[in-house]
């Protein structure tokens, strides 16, 4: 059972971020919505980031929640979908991190 959910969750991964790519960034800015928001709050698109990866973390816990206090609130889907973002956005922040890293180097 765990490799299969490692199997699917790998190959939801890429199709998420591939399709999401095409509807959040802009002019191949993978990170659009982080660098708009941080210049906003005048923070790091990093620490944007981690705002907005906040509410998907809530989401995470809420479902913890549920398997003690109301567990027929927990679905196949609701599952997925609110662990493939907590996923999907601690991947966008490893991009992130690396080019910063890539960006620094001498």
């Amino acid at each position: 059972m765990f490799d299969k959910i490692v199997n699917e969750r790998t190959g939801k991964i890429k199709s998420i971020l591939i399709n999401k790519a095409k509807e959040y960034a802009t002019n191949a800015d993978r990170y659009h919505n982080f660098n708009i928001a941080g210049r906003i709050l005048d923070i790091s698109p990093e620490r944007a980031l981690i705002g907005m990866w906040m509410k998907h973390m809530v989401s995470v816990l809420d479902l913890v929640e549920w398997v003690d206090w109301e567990p027929a609130k927990l679905t196949t889907e609701i599952i997925d979908e609110k662990i493939g973002d907590a996923i999907n956005y601690l991947i966008l922040l490893e991009g992130m991190l690396q080019s910063r890293q890539e960006a620094n180097k001498p």
